[in-house]
């Protein structure tokens, strides 16, 4: 089956920075868009970053110049370097895979990793 396991939350004060991780199997890595969510109490699940097969990316505009998505396909991995991390960045992180894998066309997700922003 598809897992996507993200790593690299935790508590941060303002001004600093995380790289957030996830590890994808089950899926056909290097032709899947891949892409990090957040979800913050009270509010809708938002996309931050995402990164298609080709390399593409594009941003929330809240993130642009602090964040960047990167992805490793001889690892199956892909990353969310965050800087100058604010106390709104505060959410629930989540990794996404859309595309093919073994068993066709997903759309799928991670368990999610908590970003804490906070003095």
């Amino acid at each position: 089956q598809v897992q996507l396991v993200e790593s690299g939350g935790g508590l941060v004060q303002p001004g600093g920075s995380l790289r957030l991780s996830c590890a994808a199997s089950g899926v056909i890595f290097s032709f899947n868009a891949m892409g990090w969510y957040r979800q913050a109490p009270g509010k809708q699940r938002e996309l931050v970053a995402r990164i298609t097969s080709g390399g593409s990316t594009n941003y929330a505009d809240s993130v642009k110049g602090r964040f960047t998505i990167s992805r490793d396909n001889a690892k199956n991995t892909v990353y969310l370097q965050m800087n100058s991390l604010k106390p709104e960045d505060t959410a629930v992180y989540y990794c996404n895979a859309d595309g093919p894998t073994a068993w066709g066309w997903k759309d799928s997700w991670g368990q999610g990793t908590q970003v804490t922003v906070s003095s």
